[in-house]
């Protein structure tokens, strides 16, 4: 594991201000996105809820498409929040995302997504904090993308284990950030 220190970027307007750990996020995507020499046609991101992430993604790729079951405690979206058990949010998340005409939000676990292209520029995975999940969610979207960001990877021990797994049963070199108030994210670059 490779310490990530990002050049931070200036703040894009048009992202939400809400209070959440993603705070910041898009102050480090231009440089994960020209350090790692990406495309930024699509990003396809694994966990929306709100869709915080998801509005910096539509900021900085062509397109973005959030998969989430949003349903607390359905699926792989284990986050149960007081209040929001059972209540689907996608309409809510759609009103929040809706100055980003360049996200589409599909409803969907992450086992049961069909993947549009075999090879994507960008998978963000934020719906699990279990050692099996993140390494079975990894070990997909690993097959579907050359560069993978985890989060979590300093929140949840287990996390950070899993990725740390598939980078050594992949080949891939990993970088962790873990200054995100108080939260890492750990890229993945497939050689």
């Amino acid at each position: 594991m490779i310490p990530y220190e990002p050049t931070f970027y200036v703040d894009q307007p048009h992202v939400p201000k809400v209070p959440t750990s993603w705070n910041g996020l898009e102050r480090i995507l231009p440089d994960l996105i020209e350090r790692f020499g990406l495309s930024t046609g699509l990003a396809i991101e694994f966990g929306v809820w709100h869709g915080y992430s998801t509005a910096c993604l539509a900021n900085c790729f062509k397109f973005v498409i959030g998969v989430d079951p949003f349903i607390a405690g359905k699926g792989l979206l284990m986050d149960k929040l007081a209040g929001t058990e059972d209540v689907p949010m996608i309409e809510t998340t759609r009103k929040i995302l809706a100055p980003w005409p360049n996200i589409q939000l599909v409803e969907s676990g992450f086992f049961d997504y069909e993947w549009p292209n075999p090879i994507v520029d960008l998978v963000h995975i934020d719906i699990v904090h279990t050692y099996p999940m993140t390494f079975a969610c990894g070990v997909l979207a690993l097959k579907h993308t050359r560069c993978a960001i985890f989060h979590d990877t300093e929140s949840f021990s287990e996390v950070k284990e899993a990725v740390a797994d598939l980078a050594e049963i992949s080949g891939s070199t990993f970088y962790n950030f873990p200054r995100h108030e108080g939260l890492g994210i750990l890229v993945a670059e497939l050689q």
